[in-house]
């Protein structure tokens, strides 16, 4: 193996390139340049020395520690065939499983059930007897006495709120009945009076009576 110090100079082969060369340099010199042999002989001894000079650098620079890539190489065979440890992966315990506690079922109550509807009156609303035992004084409209309450009574209306809910319709029916007193419920406003009796009260329609304002 070389030293480190020779590794620039030329080898063999370098010195004979650069020998080649002078006598190349030289020929040119003293055939093209025209030049004398003494000058033309050192121009062409610069010329090899350069050369080899050249040379040398390029091996120089070329130059590898060969024992310093050896050591790497080395150290990864040593790893290559070290032994590989198993890795063995240790399962972590199980955390215990813990039912989660079932919410006591509620004991379903039982749906109230919705009153019946009472379905509407169709027509005249007569009654068989007042409600409560108690009938309206009727002859508090003006047009009905006591003869003519009787017969309102035996056609099934007792009531105020009965005879306020008239329609024409009704108006008509009622007054088809009553017998030697056709006319009289339209002419004396019946409808018109129980309503305001029924909607402000019996002491204001008296007041209101007073002037015939219904």
């Amino acid at each position: 193996m070389r030293k480190p110090e020779n590794r620039k100079a030329p080898t063999v082969s370098g010195w004979v390139i650069a020998a080649a060369a002078g006598l190349a340099a030289f020929g040119v010199l003293v055939f093209v340049g025209k030049f004398d042999l003494l000058p033309a002989a050192a121009l062409a001894a610069v010329v090899a020395a350069l050369v080899g000079l050249i040379l040398g650098m390029q091996r120089g620079a070329s130059g590898v520690d060969v024992p310093a890539q050896k050591a790497p190489a080395r150290a990864e065979a040593a790893e290559a065939t070290a032994p590989v440890q198993p890795v063995v992966e240790v399962a972590s315990p199980a955390a215990p499983f813990v039912s989660a506690p079932v919410p006591e079922a509620k004991p379903k109550v039982a749906a109230k059930p919705k009153a019946a509807a009472r379905p509407k009156a169709e027509g005249l609303q007569r009654l068989n007897a007042p409600r409560k035992g108690k009938a309206d004084d009727l002859k508090e409209i003006e047009g009905i006495g006591p003869a003519m309450e009787k017969l309102i009574n035996g056609m099934g209306f007792f009531h105020f709120d009965q005879i306020a809910s008239w329609s024409d319709a009704d108006v008509a029916l009622v007054d088809a009945e009553m017998k030697g007193f056709k006319g009289r419920i339209t002419r004396d406003k019946w409808v018109a009076q129980a309503k305001i009796i029924e909607s402000e009260g019996l002491e204001a329609f008296r007041i209101r009576a007073k002037t015939n304002n219904y």
